[in-house]
């Protein structure tokens, strides 16, 4: 299954950017994986350009107002996609999250946290929890 992970900016903070070289390079040796940032601006550009990067993939946006799930869930709703060949493409916004049409446009709204996070580290998280998915799918003791 082919994963694209789009988010806004790139990150500036160095714990993110640690974190997203660990983890990219990680998941890009077990799947297909890509990473696309999209340029800063007001959050309705910013969703104009999540929805344009993520054009004909199964969109789950990040949102605190979303369902809030463990990592078997995760990895149970990424295989019953995968089984009908999808392409998966989640959505993280900026600083002041996603505008209301970039919402509506989800097939899946998705809550890491009951708390809001900084979306740098929202990708962080994101990636580790990625990985993790794919170790439960290879039958490794990393998700334990």
């Amino acid at each position: 299954m082919r994963v694209r992970v789009c988010v806004v900016g790139k990150p500036r903070l160095e714990y993110a950017r640690l974190g997203l070289e660990e983890y990219a390079g990680r998941l890009r040796k077990g799947r297909k994986f890509e990473l696309v940032h999209v340029r800063e601006g007001t959050q309705a550009q910013e969703g104009e350009r999540l929805l344009e990067a993520s054009q004909g993939f199964v969109r789950v946006v990040l949102d605190e107002r979303g369902q809030l799930v463990d990592t078997l869930t995760l990895h149970k709703k990424l295989t019953g996609w995968e089984m009908t060949g999808e392409k998966v493409a989640f959505l993280i916004g900026g600083a002041e999250g996603h505008a209301e049409e970039t919402r509506a446009q989800a097939h899946w709204l998705l809550s890491l946290s009951k708390l809001t996070l900084q979306h740098e580290l929202a990708l962080v998280v994101l990636l580790e929890q990625l990985y993790r998915v794919e170790t439960i799918k290879r039958g490794e003791p990393y998700h334990r």
